[in-house]
């Protein structure tokens, strides 16, 4: 049923008129709307499948911080946070105003954060059903009583059919803009229909507003057993995070936004946002089995007789994206997606040059290390112009998402380990017996038996040697993984090859490093990075 502008109190952001409002309709009615106007393809299973046209990924260069008194001091400004100056966000708020009075639109209302002393109430208004399907599948939804009265703490307006003629004179990087004012609460997207911008959106925002709390904000899936054992797995995209905490044998938390405060973990989002390529139902069955109707795919290729979605193909884009609620996966966490104290943190990484081993155990240095540098790795053909692999370094293993400077999310990870013990891991989902094009890469059931060896306490059995140069601790056996895997270096034929690929990628990592030991800072854990003049 449709309310009116007044009675959602959307003049204050600027919507002065609209035609129809439609608030918060469920999934049933989303999809009506999706079929009648033509968003979308209903696949074989009656999933909703769509296209977000030229962006089928995020735009990390067309984000924008406006620089005002209540967070400009705190900001980590540079790449990651542009500013841009509050005459030029007004410009672009007034056009995304403009663009949407008068227009039927859809509001969305949404919790973010699962502990209810710290989420953040949002709202989100757009002119395209599926954006608000989006919403309703990431976010947490509240209940019927709980919207009564409902006040958002922050919104976003949504605007994608514009774009900034002018953004050369407005000092931009395109015409796409995607841009916060965190003193008003107010964020404005324009130009690209990626949903992914909304998501990670907020996933800076809340990167923003709990470390200054005190609260740890994680890139981080997480899942929990039945004796209230949480795990931690952190990862770039492409690294196994979602596949690897959506366990059987394990309930599901969150796959990949999560706080951590005085109570435990908590997830951000009320759903999962899970790569398709190549989805395989016998790897990843509980993936698998959630995209059916509610959830929403993008960018998929459908075959055009039968209405199949065809996993394998990735000529529109390597980033195939499936959204669903959480409640599509079996085995989750509930009533509420928290957990308690982490009694182990993965860090994953997909290394291509082969030379991690598959799983290392890392002591409090070791973690705080390998957690600033937030390395994985490219490989020929995922972007333009690569063809041979290449280093990757995310800060916290999210930079695109840190709002405030990578030591301050370190500082709070650091602390949480020392007050409640939680063990650190280092795992290879890349590739072994050789680097990308010699090698391999680790298989999945390889890998989920290692993390079941670390998350069962069976790795706590092993002998443990430090890798020559990474200093890492190496496991010499887990009773059904064969033994010759665990020593990357006697996986490749070529030892004298492996010697140099490792001491190449080293010398990266403490390049790397370097950024934080300016300026007399004293998070300096060099002394448990890599050696050169060990090896």
């Amino acid at each position: 049923m449709s309310v009116s502008v007044e009675a959602l109190g959307l003049e204050k952001v600027g919507i002065r008129e609209a035609g129809q409002i439609y608030r918060n309709l469920n999934h049933e009615e989303l999809f009506e709307h999706e079929v009648r106007k033509e968003d979308g393809t209903v696949t074989a299973n009656g999933t909703m499948a769509v296209d977000t046209g030229k962006f089928t990924g995020r735009s990390p260069k067309d984000k924008y911080f406006v620089e005002e008194e209540s967070s400009k001091d705190n900001l980590w400004w540079g790449p990651v946070n542009e500013k841009i100056d509050t005459d030029v966000f007004n410009q672009l708020l007034e056009k995304v105003q403009g663009h949407l009075n008068g227009k039927d639109l859809y509001v969305t209302d949404a919790y973010c954060g699962a502990n209810e002393d710290t989420r953040m109430k949002l709202r989100v208004v757009s002119e395209i059903a599926w954006q608000s399907h989006f919403i309703r599948n990431m976010f947490i939804r509240p209940t019927e009583d709980e919207l009564e009265g409902f006040e958002q703490d922050f919104t976003i307006l949504v605007a994608t059919e514009i774009t900034d003629e002018e953004w050369k004179a407005h000092g931009l990087n395109s015409e796409v803009f995607v841009a916060f004012d965190l003193g008003r609460k107010l964020a404005i997207i324009g130009g690209t229909k990626y949903g992914g911008e909304m998501k990670k959106g907020m996933f800076s925002v809340m990167n923003y507003f709990l470390p200054l709390q005190g609260i740890a904000a994680m890139h981080c899936s997480a899942n929990m057993n039945e004796n209230g054992d949480t795990a931690l797995f952190f990862g770039l995209s492409g690294t196994g995070k979602t596949t690897l905490s959506t366990d059987p044998d394990r309930a599901l938390i969150g796959d990949d936004e999560h706080g951590w405060d005085e109570d435990g973990i908590f997830n951000f989002e009320g759903g999962c946002y899970a790569k398709c390529i190549d989805l395989d139902p016998k790897t990843e069955p509980d993936i698998y089995n959630a995209i059916r109707r509610d959830a929403l795919l993008e960018n998929v290729v459908i075959d055009p007789e039968t209405k199949e979605v065809v996993y394998s193909d990735a000529s529109k884009t390597q980033n195939t994206r499936v959204s669903y609620p959480i409640y599509h996966i079996d085995n989750i966490v509930k009533p509420v997606s928290k957990g308690g104290h982490p009694n182990n943190i993965i860090f994953l990484t997909y290394d291509a040059f082969g030379v991690l081993p598959p799983v290392s155990r890392l002591d409090k240095g070791m973690a705080m290390y390998h957690y600033l540098s937030g390395y994985t790795s490219k490989v020929a053909g995922t972007e333009r112009g690569i063809d041979e692999p290449q280093a990757t370094f995310s800060a916290c293993f999210g930079s695109p998402f840190l709002t405030l400077h990578p030591t301050d999310y370190a500082k709070i990870l650091g602390r949480k380990i020392d007050e409640h013990g939680s063990k650190a891991w280092l795992v290879n989902t890349g590739f072994t017996g050789g680097a990308y094009g010699t090698g391999h890469r680790m298989d999945l059931p390889t890998t989920r038996k290692l993390i079941t060896g670390i998350l069962d306490g069976s790795l706590d059995k092993a002998n443990y040697t430090p890798h020559p140069i990474f200093l890492v601790e190496v496991p010499d056996q887990l009773e059904g993984v064969d033994p010759k895997i665990l020593d990357p270096r006697e996986t490749w034929e070529d030892k004298a090859a492996y010697d140099d690929n490792a001491r190449n990628l080293a010398a990266m990592f403490i390049k790397n490093f370097e950024q934080y030991l300016l300026d007399g800072d004293d998070f300096d854990f060099t002394a448990h990075g890599p050696k050169l003049d060990q090896a």
